[in-house]
């Protein structure tokens, strides 16, 4: 009678560790990157009345006689299952689709969430902007290459690192010269090239139809950082019955070699503006000639910048050249569901999680970032309020056992009478 009395108080604590588990889950059903938990009850104790027998010759084997004496918690697992993904727009946003977890650094050691919420701070580090944790990976070189294999450490977005200019070495010319205009016709048109310190230049290209399906042409420009005398270059293309270009495919027609005023790097020799016509053609259609694709650019400033799904964070400069500023690491475990809780959204080491397996979003087990979306909470509420439920069913359970062992013993106390 005292025994079960005992074992219903128990009880009593841990459905009341229950309900802490289901309302742990509940008050974190809108945090970013929650885990749930879940409670699983084991019995603790028994004392054996009567030991088992062995069967004999005359006589069968006797079971034992136990009485329980109560329950205890087995464990309180973590769920690492996924989370729904919500779009928010933010290209800090970022959600894991996979198994990894972020690598955040408090300054003394590295832990581990699955909230992506973050921000780039005014030294221009990534970080989290509720805890102000750095978040962990690897930075691009000079570059643009970013190399795995070293240790990871904080992710900086540059915002005003300049990116240099390049000097144009290739310009391609494409579109049709007419078929059908007379000897002596002109189509011209205005090619943009850049020096080596960015600077532009317009080139003047003129085509001048002459006898068969062939055009001269020639370079010149007014530009006064010019110093090259006009004109820069010269030369004729030729089309076949077919209006197809006869040049050889890929290979230049002519070359821009340039002396600037402004003092930008000459181009001569191996680093002279080469021109291509192959993508000309001479059909019996408007004479419409542009540049279809030059090399260079001007120099520009760190504008903006984009998280890939492999974790690449690619620069947008204000040139329109983009170049790799560094990746995102990710970390998984052999025991995700050994990893201790911290608070903050955040899991660190234990002795039965494992050790770190650290690579970029993409390598096998890790998962893929989405950038612009945010991972919820994975508690399911239909689930936890059946929990929630059993939970004080159970408690009533045993607090109606607690109230009949005391009528029992009451009964006991009055028998004197």
């Amino acid at each position: 009678m005292i025994r079960s009395m005992f074992a219903a108080v128990q009880s009593l604590r841990n459905h009341q560790t229950f309900m802490d588990v289901v309302a742990n889950n509940i008050a974190n059903v809108n945090t970013t990157g929650f885990k749930s938990g879940r409670i699983d009850f084991q019995d603790v104790l028994n004392q054996t009345l009567r030991g088992a027998t062995a069967p004999t010759a005359l006589r069968g084997g006797v079971n034992p006689i136990q009485v329980g004496l109560g329950v205890g918690i087995a464990a309180i697992d973590t769920f690492h299952n996924q989370g729904d993904l919500q779009s928010t727009g933010r290209a800090t946003d970022i959600a894991v689709q996979g198994d990894g977890f972020f690598n955040v650094s408090d300054g003394s050691q590295v832990i581990y969430t699955r909230d992506g919420s973050f921000d780039v701070g005014n030294d221009g580090r990534m970080v989290s902007p509720a805890t102000g944790f750095k978040i962990q990976g690897w930075q691009a070189d000079a570059d643009g290459k970013v190399d795995t294999g070293q240790p990871i450490g904080d992710i900086l977005i540059p915002f005003g690192r300049m990116s240099p200019p390049l000097p144009t070495s290739e310009a391609s010319i494409a579109g049709n010269l007419d078929s059908r205009v007379m000897n002596g016709t002109t189509v011209t048109m205005v090619m943009r090239i850049f020096d080596s310190l960015g600077a532009p230049h317009n080139i003047t290209l003129s085509f001048i139809r002459i006898e068969g399906n062939s055009w001269d042409w020639d370079a010149t420009t007014s530009d006064a950082d010019i110093l090259t005398e006009s004109p820069l270059a010269a030369g004729t293309i030729t089309f076949d019955a077919a209006g197809i270009a006869q040049t050889a495919p890929g290979l230049p027609v002519g070359a821009l070699n340039l002396t600037f005023a402004n003092g930008a790097a000459p181009a001569t020799g191996a680093t002279a503006v080469n021109i291509q016509m192959d993508d000309v053609t001479g059909f019996a259609q408007q004479s419409t000639v542009n540049v279809d694709e030059q090399d260079g650019h001007e120099a520009g400033a760190l504008a903006n910048f984009t998280i890939g799904p492999d974790g690449s964070i690619q620069g947008v400069f204000s040139n329109g050249f983009n170049q790799t500023l560094g990746r995102l690491a990710l970390t998984r475990f052999k025991n995700p569901g050994g990893l201790t809780r911290v608070g903050n959204n955040a899991f660190q080491l234990s002795v039965n999680s494992g050790l770190p397996i650290i690579g970029a979003p993409g390598d096998v087990g890790l998962g893929t970032v989405n950038s612009g979306t945010l991972e919820m909470s994975n508690a399911n509420l239909a689930q936890q309020f059946t929990d929630m439920i059993r939970a004080q069913r159970g408690f009533q359970a045993n607090s109606r056992m607690i109230t009949t062992s005391d009528e029992l013993l009451q009964e006991l106390i009055q028998l004197k009478r």
